[in-house]
């Protein structure tokens, strides 16, 4: 039995004519008819009941067309793989992404990839961006989504990739006197308590510097009660009323009838936090450079 039998037999059954199965693959009909033959006797039973205008399949046939029709299939899908293990599209993309970057269209891209390369396995990390940054060179992660805390684009070997300037919000409680402005500047919060979300553990970091030099800029020194990476404990606070917090829009835009929350956008030049992809371009695999095409 081979594949050519297989394909000759269900266009046989297919077309209910020896003819017609050997024009579609442009053989003669003796040669279709020489073939379908062979499988008959390698398997010691009747397919095909030729005394029939137009041929007809036998019960044994009729079982036979299911079966040979998921021999083929599984057969290409075989081919398939090994092709894309030929080509390096088989294996594990590890993805490490700062923490809130769940909101995003992140997940929108990871299952468009999945859907063209449904054989490499992708794995997600949330993780804090200086995490992230050290994780990205002790090979935990191919690549990661995070927005600079560590100054990771001045390392040698690495590879980058601006993925959006995601505008940043002011979030607020309903009762607040701001929460009825379209938009705010960071000079008109100088009064405010802060509850101000840092991209990394420690607080001090290279993206934190980047805030505090926009909090200078609007002349004044922050009124900063809580530090945190933790989104959902910064809303919550919020919600409390406990002080406002300055947000990236992609941890707001989905959220839909957030209990007693407001989000004004924020205006004014460098309001946006920079989120970028990073990964190491030495040892870089081929589903690894698929990906970032895509991205």
């Amino acid at each position: 039995m081979n594949i050519n039998q297989l394909k000759y037999f269900i266009a046989v059954a297919e077309y209910k004519s020896f003819t017609k199965a050997a024009n579609q693959y442009y053989i003669s009909q003796t040669a279709i008819t020489q073939q379908i033959r062979a499988l008959e006797e390698t398997m010691d039973v009747r397919l095909i009941d030729r005394s029939r205008r137009p041929v007809a399949l036998t019960p044994a046939g009729n079982v036979f067309l299911g079966e040979a029709k998921a021999i083929l299939e599984r057969m290409n899908t075989a081919m398939g793989k090994v092709r894309d293990a030929s080509s390096g599209l088989v294996g594990t993309l590890r993805i490490g992404y700062t923490k809130g970057y769940e909101r995003s269209s992140l997940s929108d891209t990871l299952r468009a990839f999945h859907l063209e390369f449904p054989n490499i396995l992708i794995t997600c990390y949330r993780c804090d961006t200086d995490v992230l940054a050290a994780g990205l060179f002790n090979d935990d992660y191919d690549i990661i989504f995070t927005w600079d805390s560590t100054n990771i684009l001045q390392e040698k070997g690495i590879g980058y990739r601006l993925i959006e300037l995601a505008p940043l919000v002011v979030a607020l409680y309903a009762g607040h006197p701001l929460a009825v402005r379209n938009s705010l500047s960071r000079r008109e919060l100088r009064n405010e308590t802060i509850l101000y979300m840092t991209p990394s553990a420690t607080g001090d970091s290279f993206g934190d510097n980047h805030f505090m030099e926009l909090y200078r800029l609007a002349g004044y020194q922050p009124n900063i009660l809580f530090r945190s990476n933790d989104i959902e404990s910064i809303l919550m606070m919020v919600a409390a009323e406990e002080g406002i917090s300055i947000l990236p829009s992609y941890v707001t835009s989905k959220l839909a009838d957030a209990d007693n929350l407001v989000f004004v956008p924020l205006v004014g030049e460098g309001e946006y936090e920079k989120i970028i992809s990073v990964w190491k371009e030495e040892g870089k695999s081929q589903a690894l450079s698929h990906f970032i095409q895509k991205i």
